[in-house]
C-alpha cells in the first residue's frame, strides 16, 4: 500500500515538477481561498495520473518533496490519498459521498494469524456492527469478504483508487462486489501483524458518514463508537482469529488506519519476539540482549533489532521496525532518546516493556543489506557488523518472521 516510503529512480519529468511546484505553493499558502486554488490544481493533475495508472510520477513527486520540503510532502500526500480513498458518485440523479475504510485488527500469537475468505455470517456481523456503532443514518455499506494481511492490500494510490471505485458502486446500488479474490498473494507467516477488513461507506453528499459527525440523537463521540465497535466485534473476531490476542481499532479512512495499524503492531512485534525466544530457547526476557541500528541508503528507512542471549555475541533473532512516510530521523540523531516520539526511544521503551533491559544503540546508518543466499535481512551485532540471525542448531527449525 502507499504508506511506505518509495525510492523512485525516475528522473524529474514535467509532470513531477508541476506536482512538486503546486504542492510547495499550497504549503506556502496564507489563506483558504488560495488553498482552494492550489488544491483544485493538484486534484486535476493527480486525478489524471490516477486514471492513467501513472503511479511512478506520483511516487517521484512524493520522494522529491520529502527530500526538499516536508510540509509540501504532507500536502501532496494528503491530496493523493484523499483522491485514492474517496470520491463522489452520482446515482439516480443524486450525488453520493464515498469513503474507503480500513477496519484494522492488531493481532499477535504464538501460532499463526489467519487471513483469507470471510464467511457470509462474518460479513453480516461486521456490517451490523458498523451500522450499530460507527455509521450515521442513511449510509450504505459494501464489505469485501476477505480478511487481508498487509501484503495483500493495494500497494499504490492507483490501485487503491480502483478499489474505491469498485466498492463505491457496490455500496450505493447494493450490487455484487466485482473483485477477483482467488489469486491473492500468499501471506507471510508472522506472529505479530495487523489484519484488515476493507469496506466502503456511502452517504448522500453533504450528509454525515459517521456517528460523530451527526446531530443528536444519532451523534456520539469517537470513544463511545470505539467501545461499541469493540464490544460488537469481540466474538466475531475471536472466531476469525483462534489462538490470537487482538485489539480492534476504530474504523476510519483507509490510509490513516493503515499507517496507524502498522505503527501499533511494532511494539507488539517486540513482545512477540521475546515470547517466542522464551518459549523456544527457555531464556527469560532478562536473559536477552538487544542491539538496535538504523538502516537505509541515504536516511533511516527502518531500524533493525538483534536479539542475543546475554553473554553471547551470536545474533539468534531479528525484528524490523519500519519507518513510514511521515516519520523521519536525521542522520545525526539516529540513537537519540531525548524525544519521546523518536523511533529509538519508542524501540527501547518497547523492549523494556517486554522485559529486555540490556539494549545497545548504534549511532551509525547501516546499509540495508540482505543475505545473498536466502534474501533474509541482516541484523546489527554489537561490533557494528550486519550479520545473519540464526537460532541455535538444537532450536525448532520452523522460524516465524516478525513485522
Amino acid at each position: 500500500m502507499a504508506v511506505h516510503r518509495t525510492k523512485s529512480s525516475q528522473r524529474a519529468s514535467p509532470d513531477v515538477e508541476r506536482l512538486v511546484a503546486d504542492a510547495i505553493s499550497l504549503a506556502a499558502s496564507g489563506s483558504q481561498i488560495e488553498d482552494r486554488f492550489w488544491e483544485a490544481r493538484l486534484d486535476v493533475r493527480l486525478m489524471r495520473l490516477l486514471k492513467s495508472q501513472n503511479q511512478n510520477v506520483i511516487d517521484a513527486a512524493l520522494d522529491q518533496t520529502f527530500r526538499i520540503n516536508t510540509l509540501a510532502f504532507e500536502v501532496l500526500a494528503d491530496c493523493a490519498e484523499t483522491l485514492a480513498e474517496s470520491l463522489v458518485l452520482e446515482h439516480e440523479g443524486e450525488p453520493w459521498d464515498v469513503l474507503l475504510l480500513a477496519l484494522p485488527i492488531i493481532a499477535h500469537t504464538r501460532y499463526q494469524i489467519p487471513s483469507g475468505a470471510l464467511s457470509t455470517s462474518a460479513v453480516e456481523s461486521t456490517a451490523a456492527a458498523v451500522h450499530q456503532a460507527i455509521a450515521s443514518a442513511d449510509t450504505r455499506l459494501a464489505i469485501i469478504p476477505w480478511l487481508y494481511s498487509i501484503d495483500q492490500m493495494p500497494h499504490s494510490h492507483c490501485q487503491t483508487r480502483l478499489l474505491t471505485e469498485a466498492l463505491a458502486t457496490a455500496a450505493i446500488t447494493a450490487s455484487e462486489i466485482k473483485l477477483e479474490l482467488r489469486e491473492m498473494s500468499e501471506t507471510i507467516a508472522v506472529l505479530a501483524d495487523p489484519r484488515f477488513i476493507i469496506a466502503a461507506i456511502a452517504a448522500p453528499s453533504g450528509t454525515p458518514l459517521f456517528r460523530w459527525q451527526a446531530e443528536p440523537p444519532i451523534r456520539q463521540e469517537r470513544g463511545v463508537s470505539l467501545t461499541g465497535w469493540q464490544n460488537a466485534m469481540r466474538d466475531p473476531v475471536s472466531a476469525l482469529l483462534p489462538g490470537c490476542e487482538f485489539e480492534l481499532l476504530l474504523p476510519e479512512a483507509y490510509f490513516t488506519n493503515c499507517r496507524l495499524a502498522d505503527k501499533q503492531v511494532r511494539p507488539l512485534s517486540m513482545k512477540a519476539a521475546v515470547n517466542f525466544l522464551e518459549s523456544t530457547l527457555g531464556v527469560l526476557p532478562a536473559g536477552l540482549s538487544c542491539v538496535v541500528g538504523a538502516f537505509g541508503e541515504d536516511q533511516a528507512d527502518e531500524y533493525r533489532i538483534s536479539f542475543s542471549v546475554k553473554g553471547s555475541a551470536e545474533v539468534v533473532y531479528g525484528v524490523i521496525w519500519p519507518l513510514y512516510d511521515r516519520e523521519s530521523v536525521s542522520n545525526d540523531a539516529l540513537n537519540d532518546l531525548s524525544d519521546d516520539d523518536c523511533p529509538m526511544k519508542r524501540i527501547t521503551d518497547a523492549l523494556r516493556d517486554a522485559g529486555v533491559e540490556d539494549v545497545f544503540r548504534h549511532a551509525m546508518l547501516f546499509d540495508p543489506e540482505l543475505c545473498d543466499d536466502c534474501g533474509a535481512p541482516l541484523f546489527p551485532d554489537r561490533s557494528g557488523e550486519a550479520v545473519h540471525a540464526e537460532l541455535p542448531d538444537d532450536a525448532p527449525t520452523q522460524q516465524p518472521l516478525f513485522h
